[in-house]
């Protein structure tokens, strides 16, 4: 398969695939399983995309790439080779200056909405990057962006500490694509101006240069490392940089480092395979089945990854019912944010996630630290196990869903009793065949629940 084939395999239209479960290679590391048990305990994450581009409310980096224009720049007067547009994009660090930016306040929505780890852009594929590196000038902290005199002005260090002031895990987003970097996207070859997301050049037939990029970017992966604290997982965009497609960073020699220091830390490699990557990662797509290994969703709360001008954001409903059916198969949502260009988050996202918290309060004994549990799910019936109890979720994909006063719940099992997880109160059942006939007092609410939790007592 040549490099653009794994290029346009790896991903479309900027959504990336993910790999197969039966070749998931479990790590040998046995910290590295340790941690492998605490991801699966957490199952919500924040993912935010956030970057210079959210000023202009498009998707991130991707319409850099001419080979990718004709989806990644629409609603953008560009001219006809773009040349002028990436000068212009490229220059909006320059007026990137969110100063209503307060990680604290992002810290405590995240903590009341449930969220138990992030996973934050440190840098994405246009190599902005969002801490102070000391291996670019293209950064939160130079000069030439406004931002760099705010007291927060490396977004990393102080919304990471933020976070792990409450006990939230931390997950550093990292793309091994730099199209900012010379040593990348180099000019003068033969490609000329026209660019895609693989290199400028060769890198096989320019050995050397190709070893500036690596030393590049394993030096900035460190640094993440090395000087923001702890970090549970370090999660790898662009698949395409990797061995198979003539690009290879050697980033098993550099985490094998920091695991030195950082023991057990998760690496998250989408789409490459193999030992590190140690879960997958479906985006914006769930698994029709449980994947019997380490898994994790990566979907939109509104309807990018970047922040977009009076974008719609998904309702606590939809997302709470998604992250059930992902929690039954085994799976993680890491549910993502895009804050906007002055430092908020937009008030729609911020009511979706305080509807979240509401419900996990209450129900979050059937999500968090759960396991699969057959039959997963059947119709609108959902199960978790945890401590030897098993949970089933009644769904109510609507307001006006109906609200039935038998319940039929499709579990084969042993049950001395079932109770109702938000009150603790004991319902009765009787035992049929498939499963079991819960009776609930009748609904006299005017809508109907997100769901409604039996705890099955065996």
């Amino acid at each position: 398969m040549t490099e653009k084939e794994i290029t346009e395999e790896v991903v479309e239209e900027g959504v990336h695939n993910y790999s197969a479960a039966d070749a998931y290679v479990w790590p040998a590391d046995p910290k590295v399983r340790q941690k492998l048990e605490w991801f699966q305990d957490q199952k919500l994450a924040l993912m935010m995309h956030w970057g210079p581009y959210s000023q202009l409310g498009i998707v991130e980096s991707w319409a850099l790439s001419d080979a990718d224009a004709e989806w990644s720049r629409k609603g953008i007067d560009w001219e006809a080779s773009g040349k002028e547009f990436k000068e212009q994009y490229f220059g909006l660090n320059r007026t990137f200056n969110p100063i209503r930016f307060d990680p604290e306040r992002w810290a405590d929505l995240a903590e009341e909405a449930g969220i138990r780890y992030l996973l934050f852009t440190t840098k994405h594929h246009d190599g902005f990057c969002m801490w102070d590196s000391r291996y670019s000038d293209y950064k939160i902290t130079a000069e030439d962006c406004p931002f760099h005199t705010h007291k927060y002005a490396d977004i990393c260090g102080h919304l990471f500490e933020a976070f792990r002031k409450r006990g939230i895990g931390i997950g550093a987003y990292f793309s091994k694509a730099d199209w900012h970097v010379d040593s990348y996207w180099k000019k003068g070859c033969a490609r000329g101006d026209y660019m895609w997301r693989g290199p400028s050049y060769d890198p096989a037939a320019r050995p050397e240069e190709w070893e500036c990029f690596v030393t590049f970017t394993q030096n900035q992966i460190k640094e993440l490392a090395a000087r923001y604290g702890k970090l549970d997982i370090m999660w790898f965009d662009a698949g395409w940089v990797c061995p198979q497609s003539g690009q290879d960073i050697r980033l098993g020699e550099v985490i094998d480092e920091i695991r030195s220091w950082q023991p057990g830390m998760l690496c998250a490699d989408r789409t490459v395979g193999g030992p590190y990557e140690n879960y997958i990662t479906p985006e914006q797509c769930v698994p029709d089945q449980p994947l019997g290994v380490p898994w994790e969703s990566c979907i939109t709360l509104g309807t990018s990854f970047s922040f977009a001008y009076e974008d719609t954001y998904k309702k606590p409903r939809e997302v709470i019912l998604l992250l059930i059916d992902i929690v039954a198969k085994g799976g993680n949502l890491a549910i993502n944010v895009g804050p906007q260009p002055d430092g908020r988050l937009p008030a729609g996202a911020v009511e979706s996630l305080k509807g979240m918290g509401r419900w996990l309060k209450l129900y979050g004994d059937a999500i968090y630290g759960t396991r699969v549990c057959a039959p997963y799910k059947k119709g609108n019936i959902a199960f978790t196990q945890k401590d030897g109890k098993v949970y089933a979720l009644e769904l109510f994909p609507e307001e006006s869903s109906p609200v039935p006063e038998e319940v039929f719940l499709p579990w084969e099992g042993e049950v001395k009793k079932v109770s109702l997880l938000d009150c603790g109160k004991e319902v009765p059942f009787t035992a049929g065949e498939g499963g079991i006939l819960v009776k609930m007092p009748s609904f006299e609410e005017e809508t109907a629940p997100i769901a409604r939790v039996y705890v099955l007592h065996r």
